[in-house]
């Protein structure tokens, strides 16, 4: 079964646009798991544009007593102030991403001729604390060899690509999906778990779903997006029924 991990980033970004308490992010979890979703995913960046720090520990406090059934996952860059954190809340999964100074939301994945020791270092120092560690990579075979040669438990595909492929229409869709199902396949060679995330939405999944081996996705702003309009607990429903769950 694919897990939905819902990224709550938006959600925080509208409360914080006005400096008030609304949204607020702990009901717009509740609804999420209610809803039926066992997953959860949290991006708290250094400048707290979106997930505070505050946010991290007060999710996991709600999630606390559902930990047998919600997956907590939490991703960012790995500076020492978020691996300090990650330690303190211990989530079922850490997901590494590389963060480039100015941008918007992340843009690629990490670059394989990226020195390894930083990521190397946090891929064991959480490991040893039991949390499953995901990097995020582009589907390429070197970027999945280099997530295998740190230490990783699992790789996020960066979709943005399948996404941008997808709008192109069928024959590009496919082209593109070859090409992650190919990255997939060597990173389930190499003892790799596979996730994936980035633009994936209701009409894309449609394809996207047959990854092989591909354990989860997490899905943030098209999700929230059309919570806009049809409400959040209908949307969650939506996408674990595109999952098939």
């Amino acid at each position: 079964m694919i897990r939905l991990s819902v990224n709550v980033n938006k959600v925080a970004t509208l409360r914080n646009s006005r400096g008030g308490p609304q949204p607020d992010l702990i009901h717009a979890t509740r609804v999420i798991v209610d809803a039926g979703c066992t997953g959860i995913t949290v991006h708290p960046r250094a400048d707290e544009r979106h997930i505070t720090r505050r946010d991290v520990y007060e999710v996991a406090a709600h999630l606390q007593p559902l930990r047998d059934q919600v997956e907590y996952n939490i991703e960012g860059d790995p500076r020492p102030d978020l691996l300090d954190m990650v330690e303190e809340v211990k989530p079922h999964q850490c997901t590494l991403v590389p963060v480039r100074p100015g941008e918007v939301t992340s843009e690629a994945g990490w670059d394989p001729r990226t020195s390894t020791q930083i990521v190397t270092e946090a891929t064991a120092r959480l490991k040893a604390l039991g949390i499953r560690v995901s990097v995020f990579v582009d589907p390429r075979e070197e970027a999945v060899r280099w997530a295998s040669g740190v230490g990783a438990d699992r790789i996020e595909l960066y979709t943005e690509p399948y996404a941008r492929a997808f709008e192109r229409g069928d024959s590009a869709a496919r082209t593109s999906f070859a090409a992650f199902s190919s990255a997939a396949q060597l990173a389930h060679e190499l003892g790799l778990g596979i996730n994936a995330g980035h633009d994936l939405d209701l009409d894309n999944l449609a394809l996207f779903r047959d990854l092989p081996y591909l354990d989860e996705v997490s899905i943030g702003h098209a999700l929230i997006s059309r919570a806009l309009f049809v409400g959040l607990d209908k949307v969650t429903r939506e996408y674990l029924s595109a999952l098939g769950v």
